[in-house]
């Protein structure tokens, strides 16, 4: 069977349209709020959703997203817990999903019963900021096992490594379109031209640009350059402000960030 997330790039190619990638911290004020967002932002046009699952150390991430993950943990979010909320959504929706997390979750869990948990789950894919390329081996052979794709980040930095991260690449590329951690920025400075040209040359599979894109303006300059836009810290702060009344304004936001993606 064929992965969703290929059949999503497939369709949007077809409609001439972009990727809206979004991301949510599971258990962020609580799992059934999650819940709830997800399906609206899937309903008001979200493509791909990436759920977060929070880590006390979360490496990669400004404070808007670290501060989602405290308040996820000291509501009691687990990984199990998230997998029930999975398995929730999956009776409602047939969209690609994804969970992003750190390497030591899927230690601590498991490797194979975490893999072969989001097979039975339908989920799609795994994002782990914290594992550097080189080391992808230590989970690489079971989630292909299991037919979920590893999604590989390359950085502004990542320029003489590009073309061997894209040729090995499942799903599409998260490209991080700035240097430090996630988090919204007032403009994006990267020279997306120079960055992206070994992409163009080498890649097999739809490249998507993320960190700090929070405006409809930057989704639309940004989506020029690639396949998909991944936006995160700005639903996440719509989330903080909202709570459990967050789903309206989050699907407000999202319609709008996906609206110049139409084409």
């Amino acid at each position: 069977m064929k992965n969703r997330i290929d059949s999503c790039f497939e369709q949007l190619k077809a409609k001439g349209e972009k990727a809206l990638i979004a991301f949510v911290t599971a258990g962020d004020p609580d799992l059934e709020t999650t819940e709830k967002c997800v399906l609206e932002m899937y309903d008001k046009g979200t493509d791909i959703i990436e759920l977060g699952v929070p880590f006390s150390d979360p490496i990669a991430e400004g404070p808007t997203i670290q501060k989602a993950s405290l308040r996820s943990l000291n509501g009691g979010t687990t990984l199990d817990k998230i997998f029930d909320t999975v398995k929730s959504l999956r009776e409602k929706t047939d969209k690609p999903l994804l969970l992003m997390m750190y390497l030591n979750t899927i230690f601590k869990y498991g490797v194979e019963k975490f893999f072969k948990n989001c097979y039975e789950l339908s989920i799609d894919g795994v994002i782990v900021p914290d594992m550097p390329f080189e080391e992808r081996d230590e989970i690489q052979a079971t989630a292909d096992k299991y037919g979920i794709y590893n999604i590989n980040l390359v950085a502004p930095t990542s320029a003489d490594r590009v073309s061997m991260i894209a040729a090995e690449s499942k799903g599409f590329l998260y490209v991080v379109s700035s240097l430090g951690v996630t988090g919204t920025r007032s403009e994006i400075t990267t020279d997306f031209d120079t960055l992206l040209a070994p992409l163009k040359k080498h890649a097999s599979v739809p490249y998507c640009i993320g960190f700090g894109i929070s405006s409809p303006e930057q989704a639309q300059s940004v989506a020029a350059h690639c396949d998909g836009v991944i936006v995160g810290s700005a639903i996440v702060n719509v989330i903080a402000e909202h709570g459990r009344d967050s789903v309206k304004p989050v699907g407000e936001l999202v319609a709008a960030l996906k609206a110049p993606l139409k084409g």
